[in-house]
């Protein structure tokens, strides 16, 4: 049902239930929405790739775990030396935790399999403006030949014998890399546009036609909505 959706709908109902999910302040409720966030990745026959990605996320997570308790006031729990944590900080952090899981897994159950190409399309369709649609598709387009860009230039490092450390000479070649990178993506940037005015680009792309809204897409937008609606009430209760 979402893989045949239409993307404007999966667009549209992925930005209102991360809006909802955004205004939560309880943590049941909280935990309640990452529940419905992992039965619609379920839903949507996410691959394992979604997992392996949701494990950078829960990584910058931990931070909060580290930071939040020591930093806020609250009932003591565990003194570590001089710090103290509290319950209020480790009830924020699963709080916020909850919320970024579950917000970032509905955002690549409904759009994380739209290809670029078909995502400018439905943005074009949704009035985004042009040249933030333009911005978005050719970054989408071509982040990854600018991530082999960099891992060749790594793996050229390390055959010259480069071996990083905590030394001056270690960040003044990864300094040395960055600039490389980013010489070499201008390069290849001003390639890409000679190639699209010699195919006569003249600002915009030919977007395609988006069909009519069928029921099911209908269903879909009604469904996340009434998701939306039903743990906001639950969480004013």
């Amino acid at each position: 049902m979402i893989a045949r959706a239409d993307p404007r709908i999966r667009v549209v109902s992925a930005l209102l239930a991360v809006a909802a999910v955004s205004q939560l302040r309880t943590l049941p409720v909280s935990a309640a929405a990452f529940a419905l966030a992992i039965l619609l990745v379920i839903l949507a026959g996410a691959d394992r790739r979604l997992w392996r990605r949701m494990l950078h996320v829960e990584g910058f997570m931990l931070l909060l775990f580290v930071t939040l308790p020591f930093t806020m006031q609250g009932p003591v729990v565990a003194t570590l030396g001089p710090l103290a944590a509290s319950s209020t900080g480790i009830e924020r952090a699963a709080l916020i935790a909850l919320k970024v899981s579950a917000s970032v897994l509905t955002l690549s159950a409904l759009i994380g399999d739209i290809d670029p190409a078909r995502l400018g399309a439905t943005l074009h369709a949704l009035r985004v403006p042009e040249r933030f649609n333009r911005l978005f598709v050719m970054t989408a387009r071509y982040v990854s030949l600018i991530r082999d860009e960099a891992r060749r230039l790594s793996e050229s490092m390390r055959a010259r014998g480069f071996r990083p450390g905590s030394n001056r000479h270690t960040w003044r070649s990864y300094g040395h890399l960055v600039g490389m990178v980013l010489v070499r993506a201008l390069d290849r940037a001003e390639r890409v546009e000679e190639a699209m005015l010699c195919r006569g680009y003249a600002g915009h792309y030919p977007y395609t036609v988006l069909p009519a809204l069928l029921r099911r897409d209908w269903m879909l937008f009604a469904s996340v909505v009434a998701c939306g609606i039903l743990i906001l009430a639950m969480d004013r209760l």
